[in-house]
């Protein structure tokens, strides 16, 4: 049976504090979005200002999804996908952050511009 000795525990915390800095550089360098890019089966379908309070209803082939922007903040409030990972998913609003529903082919995109 093999003991944890006192290298190793240093490593762990070393890789701990390492992936904790990793961390907050990122979040410290996250821009806050300007738009938000709705596209399906990789089209672009619509463009909205995320400052703008709007709730989009997007009814495709594939399925159904309600996507809200709120106070800066876009979620999916609704879907007929039989995972509703997108509905669970936390809201998005700094570039580059996505939801995203597999079943639909639906990516929710914050963009910069």
């Amino acid at each position: 049976m093999k003991v944890i000795s006192k290298a190793d525990i240093v490593l762990f915390s070393i890789i701990i504090l390492i992936c904790l800095g990793l961390l907050f550089i990122f979040k410290m360098n996250s821009k806050p979005g300007y738009s938000v890019r709705i596209m399906v089966d990789g089209e672009l379908v619509e463009t909205f200002d995320i400052n703008q309070d709007k709730e989009y209803n997007l009814k495709t082939d594939l399925g159904e999804n309600v996507i809200v922007i709120d106070k800066g903040e876009v979620y999916v409030s609704e879907a007929d996908c039989p995972d509703k990972i997108c509905v669970n998913h936390a809201k998005i609003s700094n570039v580059g952050e996505t939801i995203i529903c597999l079943p639909h082919k639906l990516v929710v995109e914050i963009d910069e511009e």
